[in-house]
């Protein structure tokens, strides 16, 4: 039994992993280009039309509109899917509020359906629980670049008439049975601030194939102006999404480096993967078969009784032999924050969880812990591992030497 670092025995990663730059000389040459423009607006300069058309092509859709946020994103395209008051809106507990505040700002109600235990995902057995006459949408959310078994989940859709939008702020470039996460659903919701696989600071866009949809979110996204050719007045409220073209510009220089990125993220977890299945008391990510996940992280469960070590202790032998583990992810479920236990979206008042269009439509929701059973058994077991394109074999191979050490001086002592 191999002592571990966290007893004093030697330490398996000496050597800092891999890092590189994500921003240089491609980005400021696009940047250069823009304010080379004299402008900044996205319907005078080019940047932001530029990537929109890559960016559509890459994905092989007709349409990509472009947001500030991948928050914006995602209002966008509730909004273009006509969700409104008194509207429910089904979609996952693990999730960023980035996910909710759209549904929240169309005073519409999030139902939270339950995931399952290995991939983290919605399920179309769980969604169709939550299904009432007020359901509008599915918000389905790929997490960490795994993609949901979305053929079911399109089925129970178009039986009930909903509107399917993919939340792929982590999921770039990821694949279910052929199909890119993002052009499956009505509409595809992206993110590139500093975080995700690409990153142009802050900012977002909404892709789809539907023509009606597109022009929706064109006019969703700035105020309801039409840029078409003829001004029109506002004819409904909208906010202002629009990108300029500094984040347009760096956009484009960063799409170039898409795939090697995700590619190599997608090489290590599953190898990560592979390696590590046959350890008792841990259970790795599992991705769908025909599918492929691009690790925005590598996240896995592990079994406390089976190795008979808390999570927290099994964490800091990790970091003890240099790897960067974190006991969870969020800390709990988003449905157990204050804004839903309290329903205090705005505060003072109890809309829209309490709105009188809900209620009159038979509306009635409650949020606390035990509403989703796996969704909360998943945060409580849950070690994740950051996942990074600048990580060489070395780094990945001395990862998984950590891991197998951890796991089986536990499972030995026990």
């Amino acid at each position: 039994m191999a002592q571990l670092a966290l007893h004093g025995g030697p330490k398996v990663k000496r050597k800092p992993f891999g890092t590189g730059r994500r921003f240089g000389l491609e980005e400021i040459k696009e940047l250069a280009e823009a304010l080379e423009q004299n402008t900044l607006f996205y319907t005078k300069g080019k940047k932001v039309q530029q990537f929109c058309e890559a960016f559509a092509a890459r994905y092989g859709v007709r349409h990509c509109i472009a947001t500030t946020s991948g928050t914006a994103s995602i209002h966008v395209a509730l909004g273009a899917a006509g969700v409104g008051v008194g509207d429910e809106v089904i979609t996952s507990p693990i999730t960023d509020q980035g996910t909710l505040i759209g549904i929240l700002y169309q005073n519409a109600v999030p139902k939270f359906a339950d995931l399952d235990l290995d991939t983290y995902n919605l399920t179309a057995e769980y969604i169709e629980a939550q299904i009432t006459p007020r359901t509008k949408a599915i918000l389905v959310v790929h997490l960490a670049g795994n993609p949901c078994d979305m053929a079911p989940i399109m089925d129970l859709a178009r039986q009930h008439g909903l509107a399917v939008i993919e939340d792929c702020a982590q999921s770039y470039l990821c694949e279910y049975r052929g199909q890119l996460a993002g052009t499956i659903g009505d509409l595809g919701a992206f993110s590139l601030n500093d975080f995700k696989h690409i990153s142009a600071g802050d900012a977002g866009m909404v892709i789809t194939d539907d023509d009606e949809l597109a022009d929706r979110c064109a006019l969703y996204a700035d105020k309801a102006y039409d840029r078409t050719g003829q001004m029109r007045h506002v004819h409904f409220l909208a906010p202002n999404y629009r990108m300029c073209e500094l984040h347009g510009a760096v956009a484009l220089a960063q799409l170039k480096k898409l795939d090697w990125i995700c590619q190599r993220r997608h090489e290590i977890g599953d190898y990560l993967t592979a390696r590590v299945s046959d350890l008792p008391g841990i259970h790795p990510p599992k991705v769908l078969e025909g599918c492929k996940s691009t690790y925005w992280f590598w996240m896995m469960r592990l079994d406390e009784e089976v190795l008979g070590v808390s999570r927290q202790e099994y964490v800091q032998a990790l970091n003890a032999e240099g790897i960067p583990a974190s006991a969870g992810y969020i800390s709990e479920p988003v449905y157990n924050v204050p804004l839903f236990t309290r329903k205090n979206a705005y505060p003072n008042f109890p809309c829209p969880f309490e709105c009188p269009v809900y209620r009159e439509r038979g509306g009635e929701v409650e949020y606390g812990l035990g509403l989703c059973p796996n969704a909360e058994e998943i945060l409580r077991t849950c070690v994740r591992l950051p996942c990074s394109e600048f990580w060489t074999d070395e780094d990945v191979e001395e990862l998984i030497t950590a891991i197998r050490k951890v796991t089986e001086y536990y499972w030995e002592r026990k």
